[in-house]
């Protein structure tokens, strides 16, 4: 499958660190260029300037924020008149919310469901119709564990990453006997920011995560043989299984004991 994308160009969103930056690396390994998109344009600047050094990868860098209306069309406009085709789609970009109902920031959870759901649909519909007119492409949508159950403390969250997996998972139906693949990332635990950006910093020290490269190269790889989706690590899979087999009431129950905020002064 490989073969079949080198020298062609990827578009990967919230490419600036973490999982988005990981994605680009193990692309231009398999020699794609790279469209990066994100808001902080320094950090893209400097891995566009380390790819190109190590892989020779010519890299398009597009400083946007996708929650905001109108950058899907924006960006897709400023690729086509660098006359790149997209190949290869990475819809990565995404943050979560953790917090009690009652100081919920209304405000910021619609940004949240406009970059993981609306800007992830827009660019999903804005690249299908080159790939069509082609008979072959690639979509990979990053979702979460959570997307297979609901998430105390982190409903709209979990909720948001439910509405990717349902709708990568037809989309993958619809369009495997057309050329195009379509899978999804379902990672767990992963050792970047997203916890400290989420609202509960110090997390990851106490609970036992998975390295961004396992999880790419997991995510790249279901999407080589194109597999409808994929959830790295064991643990986390079987946990996928678990929770169909519990009743609904007690999943979410279960859960409130990771993200419960604790009193004032307990640890």
């Amino acid at each position: 499958m490989w073969k079949q994308f080198a020298n062609q160009w990827a578009l990967v969103t919230g490419a600036s660190t973490g999982l988005g930056a990981e994605f680009a690396r193990q692309l231009a390994s398999h020699g794609m260029h790279l469209v990066l998109v994100a808001r902080r344009g320094e950090l893209m600047d400097e891995l566009a300037t380390e790819l190109h050094t190590k892989h020779g990868t010519q890299c398009l860098v597009i400083t946007a924020d996708l929650s905001s209306p109108g950058e899907p069309q924006r960006i897709l406009a400023e690729i086509a008149a660098h006359g790149k085709t997209i190949a290869l789609l990475i819809n990565n970009a995404g943050f979560g919310i953790v917090g009690e109902v009652h100081n919920a920031d209304v405000d910021r959870i619609l940004t949240m469901i406009r970059l993981n759901v609306s800007a992830l649909i827009e660019l999903t519909y804005l690249v299908l119709p080159e790939m069509l007119q082609r008979g072959r492409g690639g979509i990979l949508n990053v979702a979460s564990l959570s997307a297979f159950q609901p998430v105390a403390y982190m409903g709209a969250y979990s909720a948001s990453k439910a509405f990717v997996l349902h709708f990568s998972e037809a989309l993958h139906c619809e369009l495997r006997d057309l050329g195009i693949t379509v899978s999804t990332l379902c990672p767990g635990v992963t050792r970047t920011s997203f916890f400290d950006i989420a609202g509960a910093p110090g997390w990851l020290r106490k609970h036992a995560a998975l390295d961004v490269d396992y999880v790419v190269r997991k995510g790249l790889k279901a999407l080589s043989r194109r597999r409808q989706y994929c959830v790295p690590g064991w643990r986390n899979f079987l946990l996928t299984l678990l929770v169909r087999i519990a009743s609904r009431r007690r999943v979410v129950k279960e859960s409130m004991r990771f993200f419960r905020p604790q009193p004032p002064g307990k640890h």
